[in-house]
């Protein structure tokens, strides 16, 4: 081969020596003036044809070209063979040095509709039953147990030190797992108790007691009025005192605490009829502990700082002086059912309604009243600018990496609180490794991301979440499309319940069918969804989100779809040990049989697989479907109730034609996205991203744009709190009132629906 290159480039040499120009020609010219003149031809192209003939080389004509050299053809040819020669040769090797066996294809099932821009990134991918499978084999009740020694605090209230270890452990363990983990400080006011002066209680001269108990956010100061006792402070127990003629304006009343109605509600209740001061006990009816357990709580009838209402709490920032309209204008404070027991003692008046019956050792539960010895409260909490900080940790989907699934708990506790915080917490750690080593060890790629969150100050009323949500309110909108809460996911056995946004009812349902029954004994074979669900799903499982659900800042203030759920006792309201220090161990231990750790497992199964399913699929589970027949059932009763409203005829005053208008246009949204699911392409990743666009403006958009964050928080249409909502539409009666509620209700469902359909030109505007 080198004789062969050597002869190659032996022409190469003489051809290039030789007098053949191929693009241009030289001639010198000694005429006239003897200088030496040069042309040059660009181009081969041949002379101009109308050109005279002695221009060509003729005789007597001005040579200023002269015709090319003859080429020598043999040399041309051994040129170009040897430059072939030397091409195949280096092919050949080229070839030889870089072929690898060429890899088969990967097979994908149906399940897994591998889209083009994630085959791009992930070379191999898992079916769903995979995914089960790996998420139960990784978390155990082994596990659990083994993560809930790490986590359990004999005291950890919002940012104290033990609050600050839990936090740090939680950071640590996330940036063992290799997540990217990050922290967000927030400087809030959280109400406590005056260590110096604490808070009193008094029946006359004599003192009943000094509670260690209290209830954040009360308002401060001293009180006095007449006694009454008003059983738990509901709506319908303060119109059967008013029916009996028991008056209320300027008394301090005693309540019992109740797993029906939070604190916050019963204050607000009782402060709304004039009440000087509040005083809330644990009955030995509802609850069977030692008559001198104390009782922890807030009475803020809202969620977040209640200084900084619809603004963040970052870093000091300063905002014109306000505060949440939650605040109660009046004294409370919890006392020991001892305490109660020597007031309602004294208090005298009439025999209460049978319904009031408590069960304190020799108390008759009389009404109180103009008879009554006067009660003096005292409450001297004091406001502590806190710094705390949240805790996060993000598994990045390898798709769509900017939108997000949220898994949180509560980290602080009074006392304990083993299932109000340690629990949630352990899971949340316990699920974050799970599906961590399911990414870096089994080859799990999920679509888009999965943030977990440690919450802190929780027990004030979500306030860490909270303040988060209104911190980046803009950023997670679009984004953050759904929010799980592991908060008190287990306080018994024997039922399941659950609250959330109705686009989460059927995946909640499915997942139910696939996890194994952790409830009741011999039954493990059973699903969960057969073990709870009966002969109604809903009816079974679901119940209204309360405003102290830890989800329901998520859903009614930011419009983030979000769920949680419990394992509770048969026949339970309630958790009973919550806000004291009774909720340890032992306590859960015995409300949950001695089980903690398989229900817990199973509670880690249903919110894992929630989440996996949302970031695993093409298209999000979120059903607007079901949506569709909740807002038809309000907007039933709303016609219904103008109906009667309108009693003289004239329907068109004030009616319902226009609401009902847009419920039409929600439903043909929702059902022309049903048909276009049918017909799209799952692997083709711009589609299902717009569609899933549009499932996710759904939620937000049944926020009212009409009404003030910092005035009305909670802006959602059907779950939200104020004039703006649907319910508020069933109890107004001031026509012109009604009129302004029933037009901006309308057009916030029209607005939803708008949005939902798509472009604006797709828009079923019909009002």
């Amino acid at each position: 081969m080198a004789a062969t290159i050597n002869q190659a480039r032996s022409a190469l040499s003489k051809m290039f020596n030789s007098e053949r120009y191929s693009h241009f020609t030289l001639q010198s010219d000694g005429e006239e003036d003897g200088g030496s003149h040069v042309e040059v031809r660009l181009s081969d192209d041949v002379v101009d044809d109308h050109a005279p003939s002695e221009q060509v080389g003729q005789p007597g004509g001005s040579p200023s070209y002269m015709p090319r050299p003859q080429q020598n053809y043999r040399k041309v040819c051994y040129l170009a063979l040897g430059t072939l020669f030397i091409f195949i040769i280096g092919y050949l090797i080229g070839y030889v040095s870089h072929h690898s066996p060429r890899k088969e294809p990967i097979t994908c099932d149906s399940e897994q509709e591998v889209g083009v821009a994630e085959e791009a990134v992930v070379e191999s991918s898992l079916s769903w039953n995979d995914i089960t499978s790996l998420l139960a084999q990784r978390l155990t009740p082994d596990a659990f147990n083994s993560r809930l020694s790490d986590v359990e605090q004999p005291d950890h209230a919002a940012g104290s030190s033990a609050d600050g270890i839990l936090e740090y452990r939680v950071f640590d363990s996330f940036k063992s797992l290799e997540m990217e983990a990050w922290t967000d400080v927030h400087h809030v006011q959280l109400q406590t108790a005056n260590s110096q002066k604490p808070n009193r209680v008094l029946i006359g001269q004599e003192e009943v007691g000094q509670p260690k108990g209290y209830l954040a956010y009360s308002a401060t100061g001293k009180a006095q009025g007449k006694a009454v006792y008003g059983n738990y402070g509901s709506q319908e127990d303060l119109m059967l005192l008013q029916t009996l003629k028991v008056e209320l304006n300027g008394t301090v009343i005693l309540l019992r605490a109740t797993g029906q109605i939070s604190l916050a509600q019963q204050v607000a209740n009782v402060a709304a009829l004039g009440v000087s001061a509040v005083l809330i006990y644990l009955d030995p009816k509802d609850y069977k502990f030692q008559p001198t357990t104390e009782l922890y709580g807030h009475v803020h009838l809202g969620s977040g700082d209640p200084f900084t209402p619809g603004f963040p709490s970052f870093n000091h920032t300063q905002f014109p002086p306000t505060q949440s309209s939650g605040l109660p204008t009046v004294l409370a404070q919890s006392i020991t059912a001892a305490s109660a027991a020597k007031i309602l003692t004294r208090i005298g008046g009439l025999e209460s309604p049978f319904s009031f019956k408590g069960s304190l050792d020799n108390v008759k539960y009389t009404l109180g009243g103009a008879s009554s010895e006067d009660v003096t409260v005292e409450v001297n909490n004091v406001l502590q600018d806190t710094e705390i900080h949240n805790v996060f940790g993000v598994i990045k989907g390898f798709t769509e990496p900017d939108r997000y699934v949220v898994l949180g708990a509560q980290r602080d506790a009074w006392g304990p609180g083993y299932a109000k915080a340690t629990v949630g917490t352990t899971l949340l750690l316990e699920l974050a490794r799970a599906v961590s080593e399911m990414v870096h060890t089994d080859g799990f790629r999920p679509r888009r991301s999965l943030v977990f969150a440690s919450w802190s100050a929780g027990e004030y009323g979500c306030v860490g979440s909270t303040e988060w949500l209104e911190g980046f309110f803009s950023s997670l909108d679009r984004r953050a499309f759904t929010y799980i809460s592991l908060d008190g996911v287990v306080t018994g056995h024997g039922e399941f319940k659950a609250s959330a946004s109705p686009l989460l009812y059927s995946l909640l349902e499915s997942t139910m069918k696939e996890v194994k029954n952790p409830i009741g004994f011999g039954e493990s074979e059973k699903s969960l969804y057969d073990k709870v669900s009966g002969v109604n799903f809903e009816r079974a499982v679901f119940e209204p989100m309360k405003m102290e659900d830890s989800a329901y800042p998520f859903l009614a203030s930011s419009g983030i779809p979000s769920l949680s759920f419990r394992f509770v006792s048969q026949g339970s309201e309630a958790y009973p040990y919550y806000g004291t220090s009774l909720d340890n161990k032992d306590h859960l231990g015995y409300a949950t049989a001695h089980r903690l750790s398989s229900l817990a497992t199973g509670a880690g199964l249903v919110a894992g697989q929630l989440a996996l399913r949302l970031v695993h699929d093409h298209i999000l589970r979120l059903d607007v479907q079901r949506y569709r027949t909740v807002l038809s059932q309000s907007v039933f009763k709303i016609n219904q109730r103008l109906k009667q409203v309108t009693r003289d005829g004239s329907a068109e005053d004030l009616s319902a034609r226009w609401l009902i208008m847009a419920l039409g246009s929600y439903s043909r949204a929702a059902t022309d996205l049903n048909t276009e699911l049918l017909n799209t392409d799952l692997t083709d990743t711009l589609a299902c991203h717009n569609i899933n666009d549009r499932i996710m403006r759904v939620e937000h958009n049944l926020l009212s744009p009409y009404v003030s964050p910092k005035e009305v928080p909670f802006r959602h249409l059907l779950f939200g709190r104020g004039s703006h909502t649907l319910a508020a539409l069933l109890e107004g009666e001031d026509r012109e009132a009604l009129r302004t509620q029933l037009a901006l209700a309308t057009w916030t469902l029209q607005g939803c629906a708008n949005a939902f359909s798509g472009d604006v030109w797709d828009s079923d505007n019909q009002i």
